[in-house]
Parts: structure tokens; C-alpha cells; sequence
């Protein structure tokens, strides 16, 4: 049994969250963490499930009431990366599912989990079809170096581009070779409608109400296109990659950035 807390529990991605691991037989919900209502039971709380779960505001707290296997965080990346370290501190596995980490972030995290031999995963996205998407765009890039990212979200999404986007971006930049696309002349008559540049790759970002998470990744070549997309139509989709994250986490001694590193 791998005991589990969740901070974030009231967000759209925490609520799923919740539902998922009380529901998995090998999986338990022992606290949860947020930034209101301490000392309740979610059943107390408004917009939470109807559960005998304490929650707790501070996370160090928790941690040393309950005995606790896994952290699954869906907050910030601010608050993420701290309960990162508190998570450290304790022992505890940190499963994060916050996109917007820096790579300074990342590289101090990684070193604090492989000295204290502790596994840790950071996923920009948990969807399984989001990562196979990425992979089967990195495959197409050796052959097809013309290439750019369409991402849409909803319009409460604070990051831009997505961290899908900007990790699919890098894992095709590790086999294409840095071009510039386009007509070497081309001037933007409005700034910023060719996208942001990464090493050439445009990437263009969408934000309206009623999406969710999609991504569009287009290859053009000589007399051909391919386009290879993913769409997630709910934040359920999300759950079978968190699920396998929380297991293979408890396996790890470091930390793995990206679930496409876990997914043969």
C-alpha cells in the first residue's frame, strides 16, 4: 500500500486526484494539503470530496503526523518546489504535476534527491498520449527538421508556452539541428505572430475558454506534412499517468523529469 498526500486538493487536477488513489486498491489517501482550512476534515470543506481525510495548511505538519510514502503536488511551480524540499526533508517521494519549473529548479532538486537517494518525478504532463505524443514527435524530427508546436489551453492557464510545448520543443531540439524556418527575409508585420523562436522551432500559444489540453505538433517536407496530435477532453486523462507515477516513484533514487524517462 502506498500512502499518498495530495496538496492542491480544491483544483480541477487535486479534485481528480482525490477520486483517483480513493479509488485504487494499492493506493491510499492518508491528509491532504491547502492553503485553507486547517485542522478540518475535507468533508468540512467546501469543494472538497466527502471524506474523513484531515487537511492541513503547512506541509512540514503533516508530514509529521502521518506516515506518508507519496506527495502528489498539483499547486505552483512557487509552492511546488518548496513542498518539493519539505517532502525531502521528510522522506517522502514528491510526484509533481506543476509545469514552470526553471532548469536551475530542476538541476537543484535533482542533485537534493540523488544525495538523499530519494525518488522524485516532475511531469509537465500526465496524460499517456501526451508523452507518446512528444516520443512520436521526436522520432519524426530526425527525418522531418521543419517543424512547429500548436498549443491550446484553457484561459485560466497562467504559463505560456505550455510545459508540453517547451519540453516537446527540447526533446526535438536533442535530434534536429538548430535552423531557422521560413523565408530568411521574413519580417513579423505584428509582433509575435510567427510564436516564440526556440532554436528556430516556432511555438504558438492558444488560450481560450472551453479547452482543456491540446497540442498540434506539424512537420512539413518536400511535397508532405504530418501532423501528430493529442487532445486531453477532461482532467481524467491525467489520472492513469499519475497513478503510474506514484508507483514508480517509490523505485527511483533520483529524480526523473518527464514521464516519457518511465514509459518504454
Amino acid at each position: 500500500m502506498i500512502r499518498i498526500v495530495i496538496a492542491g486538493p480544491r483544483g480541477n487536477m487535486g479534485k481528480e486526484a482525490v477520486k483517483m488513489v480513493v479509488g485504487e486498491e494499492n493506493l491510499q489517501l492518508v491528509a491532504v494539503v491547502d492553503h485553507r482550512f486547517n485542522d478540518k476534515k475535507m468533508k468540512e470543506v467546501p469543494d472538497m470530496e466527502p471524506l474523513d481525510i484531515p487537511v492541513y495548511e503547512d506541509m512540514g505538519q503533516c508530514f509529521q503526523e502521518h506516515e506518508c510514502d507519496v506527495l502528489i503536488d498539483l499547486t505552483t511551480p512557487e509552492v511546488g518546489k518548496s513542498h518539493m524540499l519539505t517532502a525531502f526533508d521528510y522522506g517522502v517521494r514528491p510526484v509533481v504535476g506543476t509545469t514552470g519549473f526553471t532548469e536551475d529548479d530542476v538541476k537543484e532538486l535533482s542533485q537534493i534527491a540523488e544525495e538523499k537517494k530519494l525518488g522524485a518525478i516532475i511531469a509537465p504532463n500526465f496524460a499517456i498520449g501526451a508523452i507518446l505524443m512528444m516520443k512520436f514527435s521526436q522520432m519524426a524530427a530526425k527525418y522531418m527538421p521543419h517543424v512547429e508546436i500548436i498549443e491550446q489551453h484553457h484561459d485560466r492557464k497562467l504559463d505560456a508556452p505550455s510545459g508540453t510545448a517547451a519540453k516537446t520543443a527540447k526533446m526535438i531540439s536533442e535530434v534536429r539541428e538548430k535552423m531557422t524556418q521560413g523565408h530568411p527575409n521574413e519580417t513579423e508585420q505584428m509582433i509575435g505572430a510567427r510564436g516564440a523562436n526556440y532554436e528556430g522551432l516556432r511555438i504558438h500559444s492558444i488560450r481560450l475558454p472551453g479547452l482543456v489540453a491540446h497540442q498540434e505538433v506539424l512537420f512539413g517536407g518536400e511535397g508532405q506534412t504530418l501532423k501528430i496530435r493529442h487532445d486531453s477532453l477532461n482532467r481524467a486523462s491525467f489520472m492513469p499517468g499519475v497513478k503510474l507515477a506514484c508507483e514508480t516513484v517509490m523505485k527511483l533514487d533520483v529524480l526523473v523529469y518527464g514521464l516519457e524517462h518511465i514509459i518504454e
